[in-house]
């Protein structure tokens, strides 16, 4: 796997849409590289978004509530009734149901949802991180291991019929 190649892995791993569900099948079969080197390159960039992200949600909050806006009224309001709906739940399950919304490759969950999910129940940068790492693992294991699978058994995931 060339540099570029390398960079176009990371980039697709980052996107909240695609994530690794994007960037391994990409690299594997699209790129043809190595499943190793994809993976690591995938949840690398992976793990990038929640490591800049999760610092940050606290300062953008803080910086919308400064000034009336609707923009703000809607996301504390957002907050504060998935704090209240999910909030038992959470403080119940906490760990495990954070690392398993991330481990699982569907859409809506990942990364992304796991960064948003520590902010809203205030789960500290340093649980959290170790928790979304986790998932990200799983999820990068799962992913390859279906593309790999998906290769063996003689189908192309990027071919349309």
């Amino acid at each position: 796997m060339d540099f570029l190649d390398a960079l176009l892995v990371l980039g697709a791993a980052m996107i909240p849409i695609g994530e690794l569900r994007f960037s391994i099948p990409y690299g594997i079969v699209g790129l043809e590289a190595s499943w190793p080197s994809v993976l690591v390159i995938s949840i690398v960039g992976n793990m990038l978004p929640p490591m800049i992200l999760l610092p940050l949600l606290n300062r953008i909050a803080m910086l919308l509530n400064r000034f009336p806006n609707p923009l703000a009224r809607l996301l504390n309001w957002r907050v504060r009734h998935l704090q209240s709906t999910y909030g038992g739940r959470f403080s119940r399950w906490g760990a495990p149901i954070l690392v398993l919304l991330v481990a699982i490759p569907l859409p809506f969950t990942g990364a992304w949802t796991g960064t948003l999910v520590a902010w809203i129940f205030q789960i500290r940068f340093r649980v959290a991180i170790p928790l979304i790492a986790t998932g990200v693992i799983i999820a990068g294991l799962m992913v390859t291991v279906i593309t790999i699978g998906g290769q063996e058994l003689g189908g192309n995931v990027l071919e349309y019929p």
